[in-house]
C-alpha cells in the first residue's frame, strides 16, 4: 500500500508539472469561476464540447458522437456571442443544462446529458456557467446532426421525454452517510457516469435496471464496462484506493491503462478532484446493485 501510494504521489507530481500556470493567478480568479472550474473538472471536464482527435479549439464543439442513430456533433459552449453561449442568460443556462431545451426553445438530442445534469444544484449550475463564460471566445458555428430518419425530427424529442425523461434536482438519501451522498451526487448528477455506463434500448432510453453494468454503444462508438461491484464482470474486486487511484491516474488495479474517451475525463476532470470527493464516489459505487454482465465489443466487418 505504502509503495502504491508512493507512486501516486510520484506520478501526480509528474503530471501537475506539465500543467501551465498561465498569467493569472488563481487567487486573482472571482470565488465563483473557482467554485465553476472544480464543477467544471467534476463533470468530466466537459470533454465531449472539444474535438480533441482533430486538435480543435478549447470547448468550441464539432466532436463527433457516434450514436445508433447517426452522428451528432457537439456545440459550442465558448462565450462568443456569435455562435457560442455568450449571449444566454442565467435563466437560460440553467433551462438548458436541467430540461435540454435551448433560449429560442430548441430541443436538444439526449446525447447531450441533461437528463443527468438535471440533478444538479442551482449554486453549482451558476458557478459552471460563471467558469465556462471566463473561458476564451471562439467564433465557430455548430455543426447539424446526421442522424438517420426519423430520428432527426426534434420535435419526436417531446414523447421520448415523455418516456424516459424525469427532472428533478438531486434529493440526498437520510438513511445514507453524507461521503455517500456526495458520492451519488458527483456521480448521478456531475459525472453523468450512467449515460455511458448503462445500455439503452432501441430509443435511446436508459435501460434502470441494468443500472451501471455497461453498454456496448457508449459515445464515438465505444464500449463502456460494467462498473457494479459484481466480482466477475464489474469492479466488485477494487478497493476503495483502486478506485481513487483509477481515477487519479487511469490505471487500473492490474496495471492496465483506460483509452478514449474516459482517459480524456480523467485528465481533463476527475483526477483535478479532493480525494475525499473521489473516496466519495467510490462509497457510492460501492453500494451499487452487482450485476453480471460481460461487455463484448463487437468486431467491425472487413
Amino acid at each position: 500500500m505504502e509503495r502504491r501510494r508512493s507512486l501516486r504521489i510520484l506520478l501526480l507530481c509528474s503530471i501537475v508539472s506539465l500543467v501551465p500556470l498561465g498569467d493569472v493567478s488563481y487567487a486573482q480568479v472571482s470565488p465563483a469561476i473557482q467554485r465553476g472550474a472544480y464543477v467544471f473538472h467534476a463533470a468530466g471536464g466537459c470533454s465531449c464540447h472539444t474535438d480533441v482527435p482533430n486538435k480543435g479549439p478549447l470547448m468550441a464543439g464539432w466532436r463527433a458522437l457516434t450514436t445508433p442513430f447517426g452522428v451528432i456533433y457537439s456545440t459550442n459552449i465558448t462565450p462568443d456571442l456569435k455562435t457560442g453561449i455568450g449571449q444566454w442568460s442565467d435563466a437560460d443556462f440553467v433551462r438548458a443544462m436541467t430540461q435540454g431545451i435551448g433560449p429560442h426553445g430548441k430541443r436538444y438530442f439526449p446525447v447531450f446529458p441533461y437528463t443527468s445534469f438535471t440533478r444538479m444544484s442551482a449554486g453549482d449550475l451558476l458557478d459552471l456557467k460563471a467558469y465556462l463564460f471566463s473561458l476564451p471566445p471562439i467564433e465557430r458555428p455548430n455543426r447539424a446532426p446526421e442522424l438517420r430518419f426519423p430520428f432527426g425530427w426534434r420535435f419526436g424529442i417531446r414523447f421520448w421525454k415523455w418516456r424516459y425523461f424525469q427532472p428533478g434536482t438531486f434529493q440526498p438519501d437520510a438513511s445514507q452517510s453524507p461521503e455517500w451522498n456526495r458520492g451519488a451526487y458527483l456521480a448521478t448528477a456531475l459525472g453523468h457516469c450512467a449515460e455511458c455506463h448503462t445500455p439503452r434500448t432501441w430509443l435511446g432510453g436508459l435501460q434502470t435496471s441494468m443500472a451501471y453494468a455497461g453498454a456496448v454503444d457508449g459515445p464515438e462508438g465505444e464500449a463502456a464496462p460494467n462498473i457494479t461491484p459484481d466480482e466477475t464482470t464489474g469492479i466488485g474486486r477494487w478497493s476503495t484506493p483502486d478506485i481513487v487511484w483509477f481515477l487519479e491516474t487511469g490505471f487500473k488495479p492490474d496495471g492496465d491503462d483506460t483509452q478514449g474517451l474516459m482517459s480524456e475525463q480523467i485528465e481533463h476532470g476527475y483526477r483535478h478532484l479532493k480525494e475525499e470527493d473521489l473516496q466519495a464516489i467510490a462509497a457510492y459505487l460501492q453500494t451499487l446493485k452487482p450485476i453480471q454482465h460481460r461487455i463484448v465489443k463487437p468486431e467491425k466487418a472487413p
